[in-house]
């Protein structure tokens, strides 16, 4: 968790490249996005470091390193897909955040749980309050420029299909990736947790029937 929300201004980077970048209102929510990530990774940093665990610069550094060719690939890639997908791509864009936002939060939802500390607890409420407004954001998002464009809707129902992966899949070893799945949705609490989050997927237009997130955490769980 710490690793991602430090990479989310990577993430920005690459979606300036799109057509997100003329429209007003999106820019004015990714200011705001990628300044509250960055404190998230920052809190998460000082709980790391009261445990005598590599945070902060020490650990983004060696991390965005390993990345390599594929981080360098990913504005070619993005640039490309909304070139070819156009104004179309806000709608994929808001979808795929839509689905990464409610994992994010169900996630610290359920760490919390676990851990059963009160400054955790009390960090991760302050976190998901915040990630609560990001998901407003997408969701309304995606749920008013899915209805309105078909075309988005066979979009962003192929792109979340063929490549949706858990949040920070792109980044962590798939080891990391596993034991995160296995260790927060590999119960019945977990399993339930996903099964709502599809849910919420069925009610955007075009999107109904995925079952992503089961699917995913069903896999990690199993590999």
């Amino acid at each position: 968790m710490h690793d991602v929300e430090y990479h989310t201004v990577c993430y920005l980077r690459d979606l300036l490249l799109t057509p997100a970048h003329s429209d007003p209102e999106v820019t004015a929510f990714l200011g705001l996005w990628v300044y509250q990530e960055q404190w998230h990774g920052e809190a998460l940093a000082a709980v790391l470091a009261a445990h005598g665990e590599a945070s902060g610069m020490a650990r983004i550094e060696p991390m965005r390193s390993r990345l390599g060719w594929k981080d360098r690939i990913r504005p070619l890639l993005m640039t490309f897909g909304g070139w070819l997908a156009g104004e179309d791509f806000v709608a994929v864009h808001m979808a795929w955040g839509a689905v990464n936002e409610w994992t994010t939060q169900a996630g610290y939802s359920l760490l919390g749980r676990r851990a059963r500390h009160p400054v955790l607890s009390e960090l991760f409420g302050r976190i998901m309050r915040q990630e609560g407004r990001h998901v407003d954001f997408y969701a309304s998002q995606a749920r008013a420029r899915l209805a309105r464009s078909p075309r988005a809707q066979r979009l962003a129902r192929f792109a979340l299909r063929q490549f949706w992966k858990p949040v920070g899949s792109g980044i962590m070893p798939e080891a990391e990736t596993r034991f995160m799945a296995e260790y927060l949705m590999g119960d019945e609490m977990g399993q339930s947790a996903a099964r709502r989050i599809d849910r919420q997927i069925d009610r955007l237009a075009g999107l109904a029937r995925l079952d992503l997130v089961t699917s995913a955490t069903r896999e990690s769980v199993a590999a």
